[in-house]
């Protein structure tokens, strides 16, 4: 039975996609934490922009938008070779095992530590100014870790929501577009499926996160929401060469003759 389904290419190709599509998507929610500065990191001057009334708007994103445009792509080429099902599989799935690995930072944040982790992370061979330097850093590793992994409720049912929206409106668009060109413009059903559908994502997870879970401004929102839509309508665009590049890679690996049959077979 094993060798049947690791020897059959199709399946075998599922299980990688769906592999790096789940891992992307719980690999994205956990570093989403962290904020960061897109122009410092480039080594640019933060920009700042007036939106909405708002001032002072910057390209101050979470480390998860690094990977979801990856889930996006992977979104389309799953959607491509196995239809809406597979895509709706893979994405329950995710959602599944991201409530599930939330569930288990809850425990864990909320285990007793032992008496010398807090304070492990200082390695008492060094001198005293370099232990004091750390402290000044990061004083008690437990509470260190409750920050990181104990994020929001609202953060974590918005992020989860705007997820599976996406996700479903990516489906819908893809094959919209699919059944009015057929095989032409790849370009256009996959980029043009992802910039819907993470236009909606962009807003939703704000909305929800920080306009009902923090009480911020609409307006701060909608603001927030077009920066961060401007910098995944680019990451969509940039990445589009890197579709066409997967999918000769897959067709090349299931030989003409079943990449045809797959696609048929998903679009119906």
């Amino acid at each position: 039975m094993i060798d049947d389904i690791v020897d059959k290419r199709s399946i075998k190709l599922f299980i990688i996609l769906g592999g790096f599509f789940v891992a992307n998507a719980l690999i994205a929610e956990f570093i989403g934490v962290k904020i960061f500065s897109l122009e410092r990191s480039l080594g640019m001057e933060p920009l700042s922009l007036n939106l909405l009334g708002v001032d002072n708007l910057a390209f101050n994103l979470t480390a998860g938008v690094l990977l979801w445009p990856v889930v996006f792509v992977l979104t389309d080429i799953i959607n491509e070779y196995y239809g809406q099902r597979g895509v709706r599989l893979l994405s329950y799935l995710a959602v599944a095992l991201i409530l599930y690995a939330f569930v288990m930072f809850y425990v864990g944040i909320h285990l007793t530590p032992a008496d010398f982790w807090p304070q492990s992370h200082i390695d008492p061979s060094l001198p005293e100014t370099s232990q004091q330097a750390i402290r000044d850093k990061v004083s008690d590793y437990d509470y260190a870790y409750k920050l990181v992994f104990g994020q929001g409720l609202w953060i974590i049912i918005g992020s989860l929501v705007a997820f599976l929206i996406g996700q479903l409106i990516d489906v819908a668009v893809f094959h919209r577009v699919k059944q009015a060109t057929g095989e032409r413009f790849i370009w256009l059903r996959a980029t043009g499926s992802t910039l819907v559908s993470q236009f909606i994502d962009s807003f939703v997870v704000l909305f929800i996160a920080f306009y009902l879970g923090a009480d911020w401004g609409l307006s701060l929102v909608l603001a927030i929401g077009v920066v961060n839509y401007i910098y995944k309508f680019t990451m969509a665009l940039v990445l589009t060469p890197v579709i066409y590049g997967a999918h000769a890679l897959i067709e090349g690996y299931l030989g003409a003759e079943l990449a045809a049959d797959m696609k048929r077979r998903a679009a119906a």
